[in-house]
């Protein structure tokens, strides 16, 4: 009977190109439907590249962890006192959680014999397992669903409900609120730029320089706190610290200035995003975990191939370090010289 089992189901289903990209937009039904979880996807893509850009500079990649698991007791308090959904509620609880969370980390590393990795442990850890709690004891009478906040589920985002502001539908809910965070992502990354360089690269500088380190910095956790909070209907608080990461460390292996790395959030958010969602279509899998593999895929083509560090190129360095091509180089540049 396990033979049988083994003959009908496949490890990797059939690949079907007409189902897989043509099947999604044939309605028009079809295209609101998948169009919309195609633009959550990119939206929160571009927001996490952007800010997960800086906070991978200042070695923070595992602050994003931190936050994303610590904003659950503030979502979830946010959810039991209002006894609802509501948008600024649920927005001003998780992001108090979160800066109390980057607080506590900071805090315990000046106040304590506790190294940086664990204090971070011990704060996100406790701040997780104390939502957890919450969740478990009052979480029924708040209709809260612990699965959604960890993990989310972007093929449901058609179904949210909608926003309307002024008797005019804007559309669902989680869609309206990460556009407006990605425009404010947007918009503060090009407004402080400079002093989240300066701040980033050179903390000693920024400090000669009467630059509010602290407040930029905290400025900073905001944001992210923001994203995390906008992208955990979508992917979930887990799987959003793979798209804080991914597009600054894969845009790494092909350029070295900043800019190009920021702007590099953009077509790594579509690739992401319209990848994850065919790749989804084709395996019958999570649409949220297909787009983590596609960024796990880019990255591990940039790993191979990319100027800077590739693989690829750091054999060819080697290849030619070699005692005669060492010869050949300067005869060569000697005749290109004359």
């Amino acid at each position: 009977m396990s033979a049988n089992r083994q003959t009908k189901e496949t490890f990797i289903p059939d690949f079907d190109p007409i189902d897989t990209f043509v099947t999604p937009w044939s309605t028009h039904a079809e295209i609101a439907w998948n169009g919309q979880i195609v633009t959550m996807g990119i939206l929160v893509c571009l927001a996490c590249g952007l800010v997960g850009s800086f906070i991978v500079v200042r070695k923070l990649a595992l602050m994003g962890d931190a936050i994303s698991h610590g904003i659950l007791p503030g979502l979830a308090l946010a959810f039991i006192i209002m006894k609802s959904w509501a948008l600024f509620p649920m927005f001003f609880g998780a992001c108090v959680a979160g800066l109390l969370c980057s607080f506590c980390i900071e805090w315990l590393q000046k106040k304590s014999i506790l190294k940086p990795d664990a204090a971070l442990g011990v704060t996100f850890t406790t701040f997780f397992a104390f939502g957890v709690l919450l969740i478990a004891m009052y979480g029924g009478n708040a209709h809260i669903d612990a699965e959604c906040l960890l993990y989310g589920e972007i093929g449901l985002i058609p179904l949210a409900e909608s926003l309307s502001l002024g008797g005019v539908d804007l559309g669902a809910r989680p869609i309206v609120s990460m556009f407006v965070v990605t425009v404010l992502v947007i918009i503060s990354v090009t407004v402080f730029y400079r002093q989240l360089m300066v701040t980033s690269f050179d903390f000693t500088l920024a400090k000669t320089l009467g630059l509010p380190v602290t407040l930029i910095h905290y400025g900073l956790m905001l944001l992210l706190a923001l994203t995390i909070v906008s992208s955990f209907e979508a992917v979930g608080v887990i799987l959003v610290i793979s798209m804080l990461i991914f597009p600054s460390v894969t845009a790494n292996f092909f350029f070295r200035r900043m800019p190009a790395i920021l702007f590099c959030s953009l077509p790594l958010s579509f690739v992401y995003s319209i990848g994850g969602f065919f790749l989804a279509r084709w395996l019958d899998c999570t649409i949220a975990g297909a787009m983590v593999l596609v960024a796990s895929l880019c990255f591990a083509l940039g790993w191979a191939f990319g100027p800077n560090g590739g693989l690829a190129w750091q054999l060819l360095d080697r290849l030619n370090d070699k005692p005669g091509n060492k010869n050949a180089r300067s005869e060569g540049c000697a005749v290109e010289g004359q």
